[in-house]
């Protein structure tokens, strides 16, 4: 008989119908698509708040909208991960050290190149979204597909626009 004390400390074990690899294959793709979408979610506010130049205001409101978008996609990523019975982020270390996009941390960035290096952002994510759907096929996760379906989606409208707003710089 377990006791109050032994629920209290027991191991996450949330039930799941997907093989223990696939849980594990599955868990570790959402949890490193997760670090992606916080690392492209910092550098669009990063570059919303740091615009400049004179299409400063379609072009600071565009990316507080994108960053939003971006932003929506995490809870459900990681919720995801949590039902099919996997962890996922714990910390910002954990994502400093799974993040496949690059940081841009330089005192100034011209718009025309932060709009340029955010369209080659979304567009790397394009890609690693369809590695996702595509494990997702392997494993017969067709829920994760569905959402992933939809994220790209997203996320081929935010390289769209971020190439047409960049193609006013030169």
């Amino acid at each position: 008989m377990t006791t109050v004390q032994d629920r209290r400390t027991a191991a996450l074990q949330t039930p799941s119908t997907f093989s223990e690899n696939a849980v594990k294959d599955l868990a570790a793709s959402l949890t490193a698509l997760l670090a992606d979408c916080f690392a492209l979610y910092l550098k669009t506010k990063n570059f919303h708040w740091h615009m400049s130049g004179p299409h400063f205001r379609d072009h600071h409101l565009m990316l507080d909208e994108q960053a939003d978008q971006i932003f929506a996609m995490t809870d459900p990523i990681a919720e995801r991960a949590r039902k099919i019975g996997g962890t996922t982020l714990r910390s910002i270390g954990q994502i400093a050290r799974q993040q496949r996009l690059l940081d841009n941390d330089a005192d100034f960035v011209p718009p025309g190149t932060m709009l340029a290096e955010l369209r080659d952002d979304n567009r790397q994510l394009t890609s690693i979204l369809r590695e996702v759907h595509a494990l997702c096929d392997e494993h017969g996760d067709v829920a994760t597909a569905s959402l992933v379906e939809v994220w790209i989606d997203e996320t081929e409208r935010r390289t769209w626009f971020l190439f047409e707003s960049a193609r006013a710089h030169g």
